[in-house]
């Protein structure tokens, strides 16, 4: 087999990662630790409309907690509802909302507190990363700009907000291209913005700029899937 052929046959399977990793960084990187309720996972596993047919579900399943919602998730929305002056709790029940990808009732209360604080940016970030695992990526990219404006050099918003221009229909790969392109001057060797690039590339049957791109990655992490399909492993 061709190494384009084995590259475009893996394409799916990399691109499940990709969607798989940036959910998690995602909640990663915004949620903090005391906002965790106890008894919760971390995250949950993202949805796999966007993966091929025949690509196995990204983790595991957590069907208690899509069907019924916990006695904490109950508390938490109950509070908010009773004190929609809160800060606090209107972004607990959006948090606890995301984390059993209800995301459409992670909205509202993301939208109540970033109305209570509107200088803040946290429910910012989070309003962009709901709409985006709802793959509504306009509205995503809609929130994830009005991020950018406050915190411009923010690497992982701004490869975020790239995935919204790839992952849409229709694509507009030039626009996902120039958002990596941005991170990058930030962070040249971020994995995760090399990766999506590559793809990038790939997609636009830019040959020339996806080697490139797949030997800066390779310099980065050898082990980076991407890489290793390149070489044919």
């Amino acid at each position: 087999m061709s190494k384009d052929k084995l590259f475009i046959g893996i394409a799916g399977v990399v691109l499940g990662f990709i969607i798989g990793f940036m959910f998690a960084n995602s909640v990663n990187r915004t949620v903090s630790e005391n906002q965790q309720i106890s008894g919760l996972p971390n995250s949950i596993p993202a949805s796999n409309s966007n993966l091929p047919p025949d690509h196995p579900p990204i983790g595991t399943t957590a069907d208690s907690l899509q069907t019924a919602p916990l006695p904490q998730v109950t508390e938490a929305i109950e509070k908010a509802k009773q004190q929609p002056e809160s800060f606090e709790a209107q972004m607990t029940a959006a948090d606890l909302y995301y984390q059993i990808q209800r995301f459409e009732d992670a909205v509202k209360f993301y939208l109540n507190a970033s109305r209570l604080r509107p200088n803040e940016l946290e429910p910012v970030i989070k309003l962009g990363n709901a709409y985006f695992d709802s793959e509504q990526y306009e509205e995503a990219e809609k929130w994830y700009l009005a991020a950018l404006k406050r915190t411009p050099d923010d690497i992982n918003v701004r490869t975020d907000l790239g995935l919204t221009f790839f992952l849409r229909t229709p694509r507009d790969i030039d626009r996902a291209i120039k958002e990596y392109q941005s991170s990058l001057q930030l962070v040249p060797d971020h994995e995760i913005t090399l990766q999506n690039l590559a793809l990038a590339y790939l997609e636009k049957n830019d040959k020339e700029n996806e080697q490139k791109t797949i030997e800066r990655l390779r310099v980065t992490n050898p082990n980076n899937p991407v890489v290793l399909k390149n070489e044919g492993k």
